[in-house]
């Protein structure tokens, strides 16, 4: 994170303004648990992640649930809980929205609850005992399951922690890019659709589209 800020030309920062918060938590923590050799292949998602960020919640949410899905298979009985309350939580709000990705990632989401069965059952039990609340996560909440899965992996009685870990980051960058396009498109469909339905003052004027571009 500190050489994407040097990238974008702002101060020399871990915490970049230029990458989304909770994509940089994740990146930061993932640097600090893996080993030298994994730290090394990082290197080549520095560039990717500059001007990756959105101040829309939902990417949030997305990004929670691609940790804790990766988590949960493999993480240790007493992480595996919360991760799958959390990871229920996210696939809830992501439920209604008909785009690819949330698709993707409900699919991924609901196999990973699958394979951590008893963990399953205890997050479902949890959730009804409590009451569903309302259907949102806070930057906060998401950024501690971020915390949970990371840890989890780096922890877990696998073989292959540091190959997990470069996964789950490259994951969330391809995830952060592909909401981030499709907003731009969203933003460009609506433009146009308002271009359109605008009246002309005369038939040989167009009125201008406004450029577009993710943040």
């Amino acid at each position: 994170m500190e050489f994407a800020s040097y990238l974008a030309g702002e101060r020399w920062s871990d915490h970049p303004a230029c990458t989304h918060p909770t994509l940089a938590h994740l990146a930061r923590m993932v640097n600090d648990l893996t080993s030298d050799d994994g730290r090394a292949r990082l290197t080549s998602l520095i560039p990717s992640v500059v001007g990756l960020t959105s101040d829309d919640p939902v990417l949030d949410v997305m990004l929670a649930a691609r940790a804790a899905a990766s988590a949960l298979p493999v993480a240790a009985e007493e992480r595996q809980r919360s991760q799958a309350v959390g990871l229920r939580v996210a696939l809830a709000i992501l439920a209604d929205r008909d785009d690819d990705l949330s698709a993707e990632l409900r699919e991924f989401g609901e196999a990973a609850l699958r394979s951590a069965p008893a963990a399953d059952d205890w997050a479902a039990r949890f959730i009804a005992e409590i009451g569903p609340g309302p259907r949102r996560m806070t930057a906060r909440q998401c950024r501690d399951i971020v915390a949970g899965a990371v840890d989890g992996i780096a922890r877990a009685c696998v073989r292959d922690p540091d190959d997990r870990l470069v996964a789950l980051l490259t994951a969330t960058v391809s995830d952060t890019s592909r909401f981030l396009g499709a907003r731009s498109g969203e933003s460009m469909r609506d433009r146009v659709d308002e271009s359109v339905s605008l009246p002309r003052r005369s038939p040989h004027v167009v009125p201008a589209r406004a450029g577009t571009g993710a943040r």
